[in-house]
């Protein structure tokens, strides 16, 4: 009996151990992440995509305060990040990073401006799907931005998700644009994104399958095997 009671104590503290370095690593370290059903990110990202996220990277928040651990470096032009969305609390998306705090930004017929100058993007996507937004989401993009345009004509301004700014990045602020332009709800809708709710960059793809395979045909042929431990850029 105390035998068992040994082994069965022993089970206990390997299982606990085994928990709090699975706790660690992904709170502080790397965690798991699914693309689920958006094409935001096409031909970048992939719908069932499952990337590894380095957490470390940008600083790790602390759980159960609003303490992050020290960033190795700050977020970077070009580099694809996840972040809380700013509408729908626990909800978390992966879009592109184009433009840091002080970053003046416009777009023309769909081509980005930043600092005044065209941002080359061979990333971008552009399927030349026509936008024709209702007004009601027109006026929310102008709402968001009047406040940070730097224009002529505040009076006049009338933006849509192709031909908008020139807008500054606010202070400890960051915006994203999906790659897959046309079918992207990014920051062109929702505006700027708070710097605290980044957390974290995907560095590669460790799991990626065919949703459309996936059903009818075995397992194995639903893998994408040439997206397996590639680097999402």
């Amino acid at each position: 009996m105390r035998q068992l009671l040994r082994r069965a104590a022993s089970w206990a503290v390997s299982v606990a151990q085994a928990l709090a370095v699975w706790f660690i690593a992904t709170t502080f370290l790397v965690e798991p992440f699914r693309i689920w059903p958006t094409g935001s990110m096409k031909r970048t990202l992939l719908v069932n995509d499952f990337l590894f996220v380095n957490k470390l990277l940008y600083g790790a928040e602390v759980p159960f305060t609003h303490a992050r651990t020290p960033p190795l470096r700050e977020p970077a032009h070009g580099e694809i990040v996840v972040f809380k969305s700013i509408e729908e609390p626990g909800l978390r998306l992966v879009k592109r990073l184009v433009g840091l705090p002080g970053d003046t930004l416009a777009m023309e017929a769909g081509a980005l401006r930043r600092n005044g100058v065209v941002v080359p993007e061979p990333y971008a996507v552009h399927t030349g799907t026509s936008h024709h937004e209702s007004s009601a989401v027109l006026a929310k993009i102008r709402a968001w931005q009047l406040s940070h345009y730097v224009g002529a004509d505040r009076e006049h301004y009338a933006p849509d998700v192709n031909h908008w700014g020139p807008v500054v990045v606010p202070r400890d602020s960051l915006f994203f644009l999906g790659d897959n332009r046309d079918e992207s709800y990014d920051g062109r809708y929702y505006g700027f994104v708070p710097r605290e709710n980044v957390l974290g960059h995907p560095f590669v793809v460790y799991f990626s399958f065919d949703d459309e395979s996936w059903r009818p045909l075995p397992f194995m042929t639903a893998v994408r095997w040439n997206r397996l431990l590639t680097s999402p850029d």
